[in-house]
C-alpha cells in the first residue's frame, strides 16, 4: 500500500531535492506538496481543492512560513483522526524556543536542515530509511481504542 507523505514546505530547492531523495529510494511513496500552514490546514480538513485528498501517513512540516507558520498546524492534533499522524518538523531553525514548542505541540520529531546539498541529501535519506521503511503506522481505517 503506497505512502501518503505530506510535505509542507515553502522552499522550491528543499521540495525538489525531497521529491528526488524520496521517489529515488521509496517506489511506492507518494509525495503530495503544499507551501504554506494555511493550506496544510486545508489539505488536512479537506476544503477548498482538496476535497479527495488522500489522509497522510506522515507530515513533513517547516516552520518558517509565510501566513500561518509551521508552529500552529500542529493544532491539527486537536482534531481525532488526526491525531495519530506523525509530524517531522524539518526547518532550518536549532533555536532551542522553536525546539520546545515543536515537541509541546506534540511533533514526533525536529530535524535541522543542513545548509550543505549532500548532507540535506543524507538527511532526506534517513528520514526515508527510518520513517518510511522502519516504523509501523497504523492501518488506514482504523481507530485506536483507548481504555
Amino acid at each position: 500500500m503506497p505512502m501518503n507523505i505530506l510535505l509542507v514546505e515553502n522552499n522550491e530547492g528543499d521540495t525538489r531535492l525531497l521529491r528526488e531523495v524520496f521517489l529515488e529510494t521509496n517506489k511506492t511513496m507518494r509525495l503530495h506538496v503544499v507551501v504554506g500552514g494555511l493550506e496544510a490546514m486545508a489539505f488536512l480538513r479537506y476544503h477548498g481543492p482538496y476535497l479527495d485528498a488522500p489522509p497522510p501517513d506522515l507530515i513533513l512540516l517547516d516552520l518558517q512560513m509565510p501566513k500561518m507558520d509551521g508552529l500552529e498546524v500542529p493544532q491539527v492534533k486537536a482534531d481525532p483522526w488526526l491525531q495519530t499522524i506523525p509530524i517531522i518538523v524539518l526547518t532550518t531553525s536549532h533555536a532551542e524556543l522553536d525546539i520546545v514548542q515543536s515537541y509541546k505541540l506534540m511533533s514526533s520529531c525536529h530535524l535541522t536542515k543542513p545548509g550543505e546539498w549532500n548532507k540535506f541529501e543524507k538527511l532526506a535519506k534517513s528520514i526515508n530509511d527510518f520513517w518510511l521503511t522502519r516504523v509501523t503506522f497504523q492501518k488506514k481505517g482504523q481507530t485506536a481504542r483507548v481504555l
